[in-house]
């Protein structure tokens, strides 16, 4: 039964995310989320569908991150009005934004780990 119970969550939060991703996308005009790339990367609702943690990542933005949040922030009653009309859910989850930098940092790495191992110029590191 809580087989069933998790899948059914999986399936709610699975939704919430494509559609949260779509109102982002098309919907909300707010010139701070102007130029950014807004990423939903998870949506984790309570089985009571009370409450959902909506996981952002933003990449490209020359806005600082607080003011993306402050953004994201004041359109929650709106994105959740969206969200209401689009989904036919028991409730309407109330919407808590968190920045996830976890996109962001394995392309760090990444960059890192490229520029660590491929001197430029340096042909000395390929011989052994």
């Amino acid at each position: 039964m809580a087989g069933k119970s998790n899948g059914r969550m999986d399936r709610i939060n699975e939704e919430v995310r494509r559609e949260l991703s779509e109102i982002l996308r098309e919907e909300v005009k707010d010139p701070r989320l102007d130029n950014c790339l807004l990423s939903v990367l998870k949506a984790d609702t309570t089985k009571d569908l009370k409450y959902c943690k909506v996981y952002i990542s933003v990449l490209n933005s020359k806005q600082p991150k607080e003011d993306i949040e402050k953004a994201l922030k004041s359109a929650a009653g709106f994105i959740r009005r969206e969200l209401a009309y689009r989904l036919n859910l028991r409730n309407t989850p109330e919407l808590k934004f968190v920045m996830d930098d976890s996109i962001e940092y394995s392309i760090h790495i990444s960059q890192v780990l490229k520029d660590y191992n491929v001197p430029e110029g340096n042909e000395e590191a390929n011989e052994e």
